[in-house]
């Protein structure tokens, strides 16, 4: 199949394999970014109440951390933590894995503070927002200590890594 596909299309020069690291950056930034929507969005609600743009925001809020967060983590199972792990650097292994917990233990917080904004943003009433502050409080210095140390210790020893490898033939 390989050969039908490549006897038509001339040489190109190598185009350099995407950063994934940078991917997953980018990712921890718009984490920060959902953050602090949620911070804000808790002290709306408890100034003056849910409102549209309360449930609005507590949807958008969900739509993230119910989706592209939970992408970003197996992007990070699946794609880097076997390759550091595979390394064998004993204080590298031991990051990964309490980066491999830490997913674990953000999941079980989001299945504690998700449904609650769910509930927001589709109108109901049955939020407790001091259990949605608690919640949000457990949730973000996990998720701050969990980018900090992918960022500040990982994702630097993962860079040389990953530009090592060869590219996948097809």
């Amino acid at each position: 199949m390989e050969a039908l596909a490549n006897r038509h299309r001339p040489a190109r020069p190598a185009v350099p394999p995407i950063d994934l690291t940078a991917s997953l950056d980018s990712t921890h930034r718009e984490v920060v970014v959902q953050m602090e929507r949620l911070y804000e969005l808790l002290n709306r609600i408890e100034a003056q109440g849910a409102d549209a743009q309360t449930r609005a925001q507590a949807e958008a809020i969900c739509a993230f951390f119910g989706s592209e967060a939970r992408a970003h983590h197996e992007d990070e199972e699946e794609q880097l933590f076997p390759l550091l792990l595979a390394e064998g650097d004993a204080a590298l292994v031991q990051q990964v894995k309490r980066l491999q917990q830490d997913h674990g233990w953000l999941e079980e917080d989001w299945l504690e503070l998700g449904p609650q904004l769910s509930a927001l943003a589709a109108g109901y009433t049955g939020y407790d927002l001091e259990l949605l502050r608690q919640g949000f409080i457990v949730f973000a210095d996990l998720y701050m200590e969990h980018i900090a140390l992918e960022e500040g210790q990982v994702f630097p020893a993962a860079r040389p890594l990953l530009a090592a490898r060869q590219p996948v033939e097809v």
